[in-house]
């Protein structure tokens, strides 16, 4: 079977890296793709957001599984562009519909979704322009610190923790006044803080039935000691030790279960991954956020430890046969370090030559913001480059792997935190 990936990251290097191990695939497409994407696939030199090609391609190189890594796709509503042409509606689409992909589409839309259905997270109120005044008196009486979520779409930088009343407003005033994130922060939504520790949690589910797969930790910040910016993510550990069965009980109880059910109330088709961001607050489970695809650099832990032929997941899916699937995982400890380039996520230099990517054998090396010179040598081509992952009988046998292979890497400027996972491990000093 031939199978088409959407997206140019280090996810979709890993679900390329992933499928290709299973006998049911013949050739793996990826569109674009990256430098890492065409050492096991083939690359397709057409943007996600050029659906109309897309489907040329699908149905010329016969096209029976289409895998949506990227986000703006979904909203975008690739599923149902493809849904909609009589030639393409045999094509195994992994990915929701465009109504279901609101849930990551609209900070606001996922908001009054939670708490229609009673699924735990912070209070918060919606505002935009028009009510510009009103966010500035909820902010005067709102206890710090605050977080403030562009409601579209914002490449994983769209939230902001503010400490301050000063802050709060001068952020509210880049969003709704200067546009900081364009469209997608014409309405901003402003929540409480949840003081916790955060963990991803990830299922495949076709709206009914659902499988879970492993969890992750995420870090976003740009620097050791989760200080700086947040970034689209700077590594991942899986399993999460906190991420225990009650707790996970908990999860499937309190939050998944309550989401499909959600969905089915509001009529909404899904098929494919629900993200779920969560903090656990003293052992409870609160949702941050909702994710419509897999995380990054979360895909890049988790894969490496799912023993079972991801195809075969897929074609439960597509088969309705979810409930009878045996998901095997590794139980080692996954850790991914992203490298990445000077000043991310400011401003950053691309084309600079990366050396040391030879001769890589025992940690899984993920490339995301990379592609091929003339001269065919690999150069980076984003912020975040290159994902690196160890594994180990434990999280520090893992990161010891990740970090030994990551030092062999280089280009100028390469960056990255040193200090990934080491808060999961108790009593530890770096």
């Amino acid at each position: 079977m031939n199978i088409l990936i959407i997206g140019s990251g280090g996810r979709e290097h890993a679900l390329a890296w992933k499928l290709k191990q299973s006998e049911y695939c013949e050739r793996i497409f990826v569109a674009p793709g990256n430098a890492g994407t065409a050492q096991i696939a083939t690359n397709v030199d057409i943007s996600i957001s050029n659906f109309e090609e897309l489907a040329k391609f699908a149905d010329d190189f016969n096209i029976m599984m289409l895998v949506v890594g990227q986000e703006a796709a979904l909203v975008d509503g690739i599923h149902d562009y493809f849904q909609s042409l009589e030639y393409l509606k045999h094509i195994l689409v992994i990915g929701p519909c465009k109504a279901g992909a609101q849930l990551e589409g609209s900070k606001d839309f996922s908001k009054k979704f939670m708490q229609q259905y009673n699924i735990p997270t912070a209070r918060y109120q919606t505002f935009t322009l028009d009510t510009y005044d009103q966010a500035v008196a909820y902010l005067k009486n709102h206890a710090y610190p605050a977080v403030l979520k562009a409601d579209g779409l914002a490449a994983g930088k769209g939230v902001v923790i503010a400490n301050t009343y000063n802050e709060a407003t001068a952020e509210l005033e880049a969003m709704l006044h200067q546009q900081k994130f364009g469209a997608a922060s014409s309405k901003v939504v402003i929540e409480e803080f949840l003081q916790g520790i955060e963990v991803s949690v990830f299922i495949l589910t076709d709206g009914k039935e659902y499988v879970l797969l492993p969890e992750a930790k995420d870090y976003k910040r740009v620097g050791e000691g989760d200080t700086g910016l947040n970034t689209g993510g700077m590594g991942a550990i899986s399993p999460v030790p906190f991420a225990n069965e009650i707790f996970m009980e908990k999860v499937k109880t309190q939050v998944i279960e309550p989401t499909l059910l959600g969905l089915q109330a509001e009529n909404i088709p899904y098929s494919g991954f629900i993200f779920i961001g969560l903090m656990n607050v003293n052992g409870e489970p609160y949702v941050i956020e909702y994710n419509v695809r897999l995380g990054d650099p979360e895909t890049e832990a988790i894969l490496p430890r799912i023993q079972s032929d991801l195809f075969e997941l897929f074609r439960a899916l597509h088969d309705h046969d979810l409930q009878n699937f045996k998901l095997k995982v590794d139980p080692r400890t996954a850790a991914t370090i992203m490298l990445v380039a000077e000043g991310y996520p400011g401003y950053y230099r691309k084309g600079d030559e990366i050396s040391g990517l030879d001769d890589l054998t025992e940690t899984l090396v993920f490339q995301a913001g990379t592609t091929l010179a003339e001269d065919k040598k690999i150069v980076t081509n984003g912020g975040r480059v290159l994902a690196v992952t160890g594994m180990g009988e434990d999280i520090l046998e893992a990161l010891n792997q990740a970090r030994q292979t990551a030092e062999k890497i280089t280009w100028s400027g390469r960056n990255y935190r040193r200090d990934i996972g080491f808060d999961l491990i108790p009593n530890y000093s770096s």
